[in-house]
């Protein structure tokens, strides 16, 4: 039928999520957002460890759990009592899909293991996170701090050697949730076109070391081993943090022709054609003697005076915001960053968008963030039927 809206792309898959924290619930809530069924299972005493991890707070509820667990429902289960073993057993007995983030073996103790799941259950697709892996790794607890620790992010984010600095989210968790998703979405393809499911299984240590990129593959390749240096880039000038008049300015030129461009912008052509700074590996080479340069010519405006200035000349620039100007910026740019939910007080809840924008099966936003247990009756009466 004409106009008729589509099914989202994964309406009718259902996803048993053991999940907890912040890797496993945001890889799930990305699989709702497009159309998954999803079931939150969680211990009665307490639920996700996220809700507890407050201030601040919204609608009662900690903002962290709130940020990765819309569009699902919660069932209340202890694995410890034969009755929610017997319902926990028959959720991942009818899921398209499990996510699981225990340590590993957690699961296997109350027969929810991979293999006592497949047994059951031949096509499951059955997500696995961990810290370090399922070998000699599996012991070590897996929170995303430790592994921007000892993964190699801290040895390269900072503003001085031996000063190393973590970032301000736990990149490492969303960085695996996001590899997990596309893992699931993987082995539903495969199991599509054979019947077959499979064993996913990611940690965050080698996610990490993947997610590191050109640092990580100046290593394999060449043998350096990078270390910290603040804001600039180890293969890239100009490209790091400088002072304007009010406050700090951000200049990421690419390649020669936006530098030339921002020597024009600047009113300092002259710099373009010096034989220190005329192409990258030449500004590489130079760069305090460029970072002096252009320093002394910024601080002539305004953080702004020069976004608004440079960004029409094809100069990659702009100033350093916080969140609020972020989302400032998104709204002003028309990228809707913003999913606006009714909360059960009535009051909008306004959570953060899904990035991914699809023509015609768009996330939806449907179902907010569910209190503890609140679907227990619903879900246990299904699965004991």
């Amino acid at each position: 039928m004409s106009g008729a809206v589509p099914p989202l792309p994964l309406s009718g898959v259902l996803v048993a999520d053991f999940g907890r924290v912040l890797a496993a619930p945001y890889a799930t809530m990305l699989l709702a957002d497009l159309g998954a069924e999803v079931i939150k299972v969680e211990h009665p005493a307490g639920g996700d460890d996220t809700r507890a991890w407050g201030p601040p707070h919204a609608h009662g509820e900690a903002t962290y759990f709130l940020s990765v667990n819309r569009n699902k429902r919660s069932v209340a289960l202890d694995l410890r009592e034969e009755a929610d073993r017997r319902r926990a057993a028959e959720l991942a007995r009818r899921a398209d899909v499990l996510f699981e983030n225990f340590r590993p073996g957690t699961l296997r103790k109350y027969g929810l293991g991979y293999d006592e799941v497949r047994a059951a259950n031949p096509g499951v697709v059955y997500c696995s996170i961990t810290g370090f892996g399922s070998g000699p790794g599996a012991a070590l607890p897996g929170y995303d701090l430790l592994i921007q620790a000892v993964g190699g992010l801290m040895s390269v984010t900072g503003s001085a050697p031996g000063e190393p600095v973590k970032t301000g989210a736990a990149l490492v968790d969303v960085l695996t949730g996001l590899h997990a998703a596309v893992g699931v979405l993987a082995a539903l393809r495969h199991r599509d076109a054979t019947g077959e499911g499979q064993l996913i299984e990611v940690d965050l240590l080698t996610t990490l070391l993947s997610s590191l990129v050109n640092q990580s593959a100046g290593y394999t390749l060449a043998g350096r081993v990078p270390g910290i240096m603040g804001n600039r880039h180890p293969s890239i000038a100009p490209y790091e943090v400088y002072r304007a008049k009010d406050r700090p300015l951000v200049i990421a030129v690419g390649n020669d022709r936006q530098f030339a461009a921002l020597c024009r912008g600047l009113g300092a052509p002259e710099l373009a054609a010096d034989a220190r700074f005329a192409g990258n590996a030449d500004r590489v080479a130079h760069v305090d003697e460029l970072a002096e340069k252009l320093g002394a010519l910024l601080v002539a405006r305004t953080a702004a005076e020069w976004f608004e200035h440079l960004t029409p000349l094809g100069v990659p620039c702009g100033p350093v915001n916080d969140l609020g100007q972020a989302f400032a910026l998104a709204d002003r740019l028309g990228l809707a960053p913003r999913a606006t939910l009714d909360g059960d007080d009535g009051a909008a809840l306004d959570l953060v968008a899904n990035p991914i924008s699809l023509s015609r099966t768009p996330p939806r936003y449907d179902r907010r963030p569910p209190r503890l247990g609140e679907h227990t009756g619903e879900i246990t009466d299904w699965l004991d039927s």
